[in-house]
């Protein structure tokens, strides 16, 4: 479900018009937008509105996941379970039979096998399998423009290839991940290809790449008032500089990453592979 879509729900569930919940934090017709997916807010109005509605942030989901079949409670489910990081459930979930039953179209079976490669990627001693389903998924994009899923799909498939040393296709799947990205239409998804990015540098022991990506991408993602793997950006930016050793820049980072998570309750990772 699209936060648009939380909000609105939440709202007539609660009896209130959209003049009452935007009352003193933004105009009507914005929160007419927001609730259609036209205009995502930035950090400062959805805490307004999500107090406004008595709606905890870890309820809200501000990036968009990919259906896998027609099934919203089935699609729930495997949102809650990408959002807790649950990889080895999300694994085990989208083997099922029933699961795999259940997707249809072309664009439900890309986005299948990419949160299966996404799974098995997170799984360290599945890094074939990942290869092979997130290789997978980059194949079945449609059209002379990559889509957002195509794109997440290439850079994530990029960081396996880093993980297995293959320095130059990595380096080749990054670049298609990132063509033109700023030409495309904004997707919160979008955040993530930076990120992903960066950690493919960060694999190659590029740790000047790894940053300035890292450093893009949080530019990218404040420049679309968005903040959206914002924690994960300052995370990696923070092991990075204590790999190398500046202790006062890995602190600042850190610092940034925890008032992050703590406000939007966005998970990050402990270690990296």
């Amino acid at each position: 479900m699209s936060l648009g879509t939380t909000l609105k729900q939440v709202r007539q569930q609660q009896g209130r018009s959209q003049k009452d919940v935007a009352a003193g934090i933004c105009a009507q017709s914005m929160l007419s937008a927001i609730e259609n997916d036209h205009y995502t807010p930035n950090a400062k109005l959805l805490l307004a509105l999500c107090r406004r509605l008595a709606i905890s942030l870890d309820e809200i989901s501000l990036a968009n996941d990919f259906a896998i079949s027609g099934d919203d409670t089935l699609n729930a489910h495997m949102q809650r379970l990408c959002n807790q990081h649950l990889y080895q459930a999300l694994n085990d979930f989208l083997l099922l039979p029933s699961t795999l039953a259940a997707v249809v179209t072309d664009q439900q079976t890309q986005a299948y096998y990419y949160y299966l490669g996404v799974s098995q990627l997170h799984l360290t001693a599945q890094l074939d399998e990942a290869e092979q389903n997130l290789k997978f998924a980059t194949t079945m994009g449609t059209g002379k423009t990559p889509t957002t899923l195509t794109r997440l799909a290439l850079a994530s498939l990029a960081t396996v290839k880093a993980q297995q040393h293959h320095n130059h296709v990595a380096s080749q799947l990054v670049d298609q991940a990132l063509a033109d990205i700023d030409q495309v239409v904004y997707e919160e998804n979008c955040n993530i290809i930076f990120y992903l990015a960066a950690l493919t540098a960060h694999f190659l022991h590029n740790s000047q790449l790894a940053t300035q990506r890292l450093l893009t991408g949080i530019a990218y993602i404040t420049d679309h008032d968005s903040h959206y793997m914002l924690a994960n950006s300052y995370r990696l930016l923070a092991e990075i500089a204590d790999q190398a050793g500046r202790r006062n820049d890995a602190q600042a980072a850190r610092q940034k990453q925890q008032f992050l998570s703590s406000l939007f309750h966005e998970k990050v990772p402990e270690k990296f592979n």
